[in-house]
């Protein structure tokens, strides 16, 4: 690849001139195309692949919204911008971004409503067996932490997960009628296009791209900016060797093949900073069926690290940056089911102390764990992490099992969560917190507000949201 910038005064000709160009065509470069038009702009949208949808058309289709919702509203739950913004404060750590948080929480129920008008169709029916995209076409579920402890003291719980009308992933159908609202919106679209370089003049701002189109470089003028929306970097090995090594012991890369930080990489080149580049989002999906909760998991000290109703994508989080990838699912002949997600099985035994050994865990730890998780379970208690009642009870007949919940024989889906720093109106951040003239960023290829602590939906929603921010920043300063 070419040096990521080059000066205007090397461009001998603008092949093609637009007020913004957006580069990558998923959910967030989806959202830049359809806010910049709607303004007005003359639009340029890149696409690296043949077609339009990235990594959000093959993903479940889950929109993180709230803040009471029609979808919301008709489910029977009562929400408001100040309980999502709580609960996305408290969820989404070590740093949350109150700015954007706030803002997002604000405005949840009117970009509900956007995706509405871009023909997204929710039924306002609530499914309450798990988290993700439901089997049904149901539009509502659960798709972090809100009803599970310390959550839900933090915040009134309240389900988030918008899913359009699909049974099983609805990602597809999401992409399909935002990419049909891109293509009557009048933007040009540009595919098996990759946007190599940032042109930039002398103060720094960028000015337009250079693009391979057809195996030759053509070069694109933006006049009002550039919108980077070309996903993370989940699958480049290098960067994740160099920002995110943890990522790399988990077996699914959630991600097409060009999520490999290309935008990030021309975002750093034009001077904008990235951060929380060791942030993933990691999965280990123990459910369903549901009643897997009721098992304890265990770390490969025997000791129990988190509570087992929390939402897979903490439960994963906490196992993997915790606890070096190593759990195990204890259950007992009542609890025992196998689990959708294959899993193999680590250890049985007659009792707790057959099993420890079988798991290889240090000498009486499962049994000390046990023996007080029991003691409690029975008064309907979880005085350590305070699992719902509902799926609180005695590991008390044998045969035990347990199962493999390792990264090394387990499946742990996962996908990169740092990126460029941007404003709330997607403008590209320097280090020290100056825009970078000409340029903005979402989705994916940003840090947003998705963090540790990650609910399914999240990327989706501050994607289109911000997404939408960006291109209309772009669209504005066109205008200027």
């Amino acid at each position: 690849m070419p040096r990521a910038i080059v000066a205007v005064e090397d461009v001998n000709a603008w092949e093609r001139e637009a007020d913004v160009v957006v580069v990558g065509l998923g959910c967030a470069g989806a959202a830049a195309v359809l806010e910049a038009t709607a303004a007005g702009a003359e639009v340029v949208a890149l696409e690296r692949a043949s077609g339009g949808g990235g990594t959000s058309a093959n993903s479940g289709g889950v929109i993180y919204l709230g803040g009471g919702t029609a979808v919301q509203r008709a489910c029977g739950f009562e929400d408001s911008p100040e309980e999502m913004f709580k609960y996305l404060m408290a969820a989404s750590g070590p740093a949350p971004d109150e700015a954007k948080i706030r803002v997002f929480s604000e405005d949840s129920v009117a970009h509900y409503e956007w995706f509405v008008r871009q023909g997204v169709p929710f039924k306002a029916v609530f499914y309450p067996h798990y988290s993700g995209e439901p089997p049904t076409d149901d539009g509502l579920v659960y798709s972090g932490s809100e009803n599970a402890y310390p959550f839900d003291e933090i915040a009134r719980p309240a389900p988030r997960g918008h899913v359009p009308q699909i049974p099983g992933q609805a990602g597809g159908l999401l992409m399909q009628k935002l990419l049909a609202a891109v293509e009557a919106s009048g933007a040009e679209i540009v595919t098996d296009a990759h946007c190599q370089q940032l042109v930039v003049d002398a103060d720094g701002a960028v000015v337009g791209v250079v693009v391979r189109v057809d195996g030759e470089m053509r070069t694109i003028r933006a006049r009002g900016g550039v919108v980077l929306c070309a996903g993370g970097f989940v699958n480049n090995k290098e960067m994740l060797e160099r920002h995110a090594p943890e990522l790399l012991q988990c077996k699914y890369r959630v991600g097409t093949t060009f999520d490999d930080g290309s935008g990030i990489r021309l975002g750093m080149a034009a001077g904008g900073e990235a951060i929380h580049m060791g942030y993933g989002s990691i999965s280990l999906p123990i459910v369903p069926p549901k009643k897997l909760q009721k098992g304890i998991l265990v770390n490969g000290h025997g000791v129990r690290f988190i509570n087992e109703d929390a939402y897979f994508g903490r439960v994963g989080e906490h196992a993997v940056y915790r606890q070096d990838g190593v759990a195990y699912l204890i259950l007992d002949a009542e609890t025992f089911d196998r689990p959708d997600v294959e899993r193999e099985i680590a250890g049985v035994g007659e009792s707790i102390a057959e099993l420890e050994t079988e798991l290889n865990l240090p000498s009486g730890s499962l049994q000390s764990t046990l023996e007080l998780y029991n003691r409690h379970a029975e008064q309907g208690n979880d005085p350590l992490f305070h699992k719902s009642a509902d799926w609180l009870v005695p590991l008390s007949h044998p045969p035990y099992g347990a199962l493999d919940c390792t990264t090394a024989n387990s499946l742990y889906a996962v996908f990169t969560l740092g990126g460029l720093r941007t404003s709330i109106d997607g403008e590209v951040l320097t280090p020290d917190g100056d825009a970078v003239k000409g340029l903005y960023a979402a989705g994916r290829t940003t840090s947003g507000i998705a963090a540790p602590g990650y609910a399914s939906g999240v990327s989706i929603g501050d994607g289109t949201f911000f997404g939408r921010r960006a291109g209309a920043g772009a669209a504005r300063r066109a205008r200027a």
